[in-house]
Parts: C-alpha cells; structure tokens; sequence
C-alpha cells in the first residue's frame, strides 16, 4: 500500500509556473483570465493535479459502468416476475442500506484514511458486480438472491460516496473547488444518458450477464485508479470530538454540526426544496400518455426522461460562465429559483418541445446548483466533518427523489399533472426566496 507522496509528485505547475499546495485549504495563484471563448467552457484546471484527475478518472470509468447494472437488475426482476410492484420493493431494499451505510460511511470517512475506506468498498462493489453476473449467467432466477445483492451493493456504495466526495478538498486548491464539481458532475450526468442507451443496445446483442461483467471489469479500473492515490489519513488525531468511536453518536453529531452552521443547514434545506417539491419524474409516464400523445406516448416519456441530465450536461460543458463566481450561497439561491421557475414553465406547457425546453434549463440550473451545493460542503465544513456532511448529502440525493415521487403522485392524481408539476415549480421558487430573506448570511456567504 502506498504512503502518501510528496508534493513534487502530487501536483503539477500551474499556468503560471506555481505551485499548488494541496490539502492545506490554500488557495492557488490565480491564473490569468482565460482568451475568448475559453472562458465560457468547462474549466478543467483541477486535471492539472495527478490525484484528482486518478480520482475523476475512476469516476469517467464507472459513470457509465454502474448504469449497466441499474438497468440490467430491474430487468431481470421484472423478466422473472413480470410484476413492476416487485421492481419497486428491489428499489426499496436498496435505499434502506444506502442511507444506513451512507451515514455510517460518513463517520468512518472521518476517522481514517479515506482511499483505504475506498479501495475496501470499491472491491466490495466489484465482488457483488462479479455475483450479479454469476447469478445471471448461471439462470439462478431468484429475486430473493438479487435483492441480497443489491442491498449488499448499495451499501457498500453508501460507505464509498462519503469518502470519495470528501477527498475532493484535499486534492484540489479552494478557488478550485467548483470547477472540480463541474467535472464530476458532468461525468455522472453523462454517464446517466449513455449507460442505459448502451445497456439497451447491448442487451439485445449480448444478452444480460454481459452487463454485469462489463461493470465488474470497469471496477477493476477504478480499484487501480484509487491505488494511486495518495494516502489520505485524517488531518486531526481521532478527527472533531477526539476519541475514535466512529458509531451513531458520531452520526448525531454530524446532525448538530449542521444545525448549527447556517450556511451548511441552508444548502441542504435549498436542496431538499428543489427536489422534494420540484421534481415531477412520478408524473412523466402520465404527462407522455395524456397532454403529449400526439406526439407518441414512447417517444414523449423518453424526451421527458432525458431532458433534464441533457441540460445538466450542456451546463456542466459550458461552466466556465459560472464556476469562478464568488458569492457561492447567491448562486445556489438563484439556481434553485431558476430550477423552480423553469419547472413551473414545464408545468404549465402543452406543446413537448416547450417542455423539454424547460426541462432542460431545469436540468442547467441544477448543474449550477450542484456545482456550489458541493462547493459549500466541501468548504463550510472542517476536513474532521466532511465524510458526515459528505453521508447526509448521499442521503439527502438518493431520498428526495422518492420523496418527490410520492408527493406528485399524490398530487397528481388530486390536481391533476400539469397542475401539480406548475405548483410543485412555484413553491420552490417562493420557498427559496423566503429562505434566503431569512438568512441574509447565506446569500453573502463567499468561501
């Protein structure tokens, strides 16, 4: 195993011919301002630093890997069963252990060395990959088998994201921070466009066990990635608090520290808002078979389906507009808003290409949002605090969702669609406001 390098080895010169120290929350020189139409696309300065770019290329590696899998465990669950019911309790057998694991993983992030932590649960996830496809390609057919899988690989997901997202600050300078979000965002974002397009080209051809064994081989190229990391040990002996208990006491203080910092409570309650009253993917299959269908039922729900991440996307390339700002909680506050006025705009759209339009700055604002949420996280917080803050925003990502789910649904069906999406949208858009009325701090905060 690796002990930590030297700085001759983990960073490279800047533009300039400076140094970068990392790990230390030193802000690097600031470069010259990039000519003509450089400066509107993605700023990819945080490359320049060899343990990042092992970090983010493990992540372009698996982005696409780990869809295959996403796709191909509900399509064997439905191909044994033939029930959707069933597709949704594997969902749900695989959010329990990810935001149990994603808590305690936040804990462990904190109280030893992170790339241990995720070459432990990488190889974790690349075993239950291998056991997917073994299951698969021996025609076992049990569900039973395929929940126990993904619960076991959501967990170990759970473990890994805190400590992953964590490091990020401890690789790249401050001022760098957004840009090195924009590029990972970017990427799983991307991934989540093109894996289930190749997972369902590929399925047809080489069948489902192929998909499983390409997703245990790409994790056998982030196990390599992640290897080349340096060590990354905790910056304080037994991290915030002392001891090293690393249990669910340290999980609550985790939750105290958040209460406690506005500008770190503020992002998450930004967050939750966004997407708990205002992502309305429970009502696409509704919306494509009654207010779309002249334009076809399968062809308006995937437009529905891929318009946001394509609008994350186009954000992400082009984030150099964005990703040098200084007032991070203003742009958080105005992404949101954004999100919640382009969704009310979707809402209230009867023609479809207006509303992928609009679900596709949606899908822009959520990228800038994104980009500074994480930006806040990584900066509002000591390095003792991360994996928790790192915990409860996997937690928050992989639940709000369902949360919303559950919320349109139910709207939906009292309101009707339109109705429900347009009020979801204006209520973010309102909430945002008063929230950053409230808290004046927020909207100044600058890192």
């Amino acid at each position: 195993m690796e002990t930590a390098r030297s700085s001759d080895d983990d960073i490279e010169p800047t533009a300039a011919g400076d140094d970068v120290i990392l790990g230390a929350g030193d802000v690097a020189p600031a470069p010259p301002p990039r000519p003509g139409w450089r400066r509107w696309v993605m700023d990819t300065r945080p490359l320049r630093h060899r343990p990042f770019r092992r970090l983010w290329s493990s992540t372009t590696v698996t982005a696409i890997g780990s869809q295959l899998t996403a796709v191909a465990v509900p399509k064997q669950i439905y191909d044994i069963t033939g029930s959707s019911a069933w597709v949704g309790y594997a969902s749900f057998a695989g959010l329990l252990p990810l935001v149990v694991f994603a808590l305690w993983g936040g804990v462990v992030a904190d109280r030893m060395d992170r790339r241990t932590l995720m070459l432990v649960t990488n190889v974790g996830i690349a075993v239950t990959s291998v056991l997917f496809w073994a299951q698969s390609f021996a025609g076992l057919d049990s569900v039973a088998v395929l929940m126990v899988l993904l619960a076991a690989q959501q967990g170990f997901f759970g473990m890994n994201s805190p400590a992953r997202s964590a490091s990020v600050a401890r690789l790249v300078p401050a001022d760098e921070l957004p840009a090195a979000g924009a590029l990972q965002s970017t990427v799983a974002q991307t991934g989540m466009i093109l894996g289930p397009l190749l997972a369902g080209a590929l399925i047809p051809v080489l069948g489902l066990p192929a998909l499983y064994l390409i997703d245990a081989v790409a994790l056998c190229a982030t196990l390599w990635a992640v290897w080349r990391l340096p060590a990354l040990p905790p910056l304080t002996e037994g991290g915030a608090g002392g001891a090293r208990r690393g249990g669910w006491r340290d999980v609550a203080d985790g939750f105290r520290y958040i209460a406690a910092n506005r500008i770190l409570l503020m992002s998450f309650l930004a967050d939750i808002i966004a997407m708990v009253f205002g992502m309305p993917r429970a009502l696409f299959p509704q919306l494509a078979s009654h207010t779309y269908a002249p334009w076809g039922e399968g062809f308006a729900l995937g437009l529905l389906f891929a318009a946001i991440p394509l609008g994350a996307v186009a954000g992400g390339l082009l984030s150099g507009t964005f990703s040098r700002a200084r007032r991070h909680g203003l742009m958080v506050i105005a992404a949101v808003v954004a999100w919640g006025v382009a969704i009310t705009g979707f809402g209230l759209s009867l023609n479809l290409w207006w509303a992928v339009a609009f679900l596709a700055l949606a899908g822009v604002a959520d990228m800038v949002s994104m980009v500074f949420r994480g930006t806040i996280l990584q900066a509002a917080a000591t390095d003792d605090m991360r994996g928790r803050m790192q915990g409860v925003f996997t937690v928050v990502v992989a639940g709000g969702p369902r949360v919303a789910d559950l919320l349109h649904g139910t709207a939906g069906s009292l309101l009707g669609a339109r109705a429900a999406v347009a009020a979801g949208g204006l209520l973010v858009a309102v909430s945002t406001l008063g929230l950053a009325l409230a808290v004046p701090a927020f909207r100044r905060y600058t890192p």
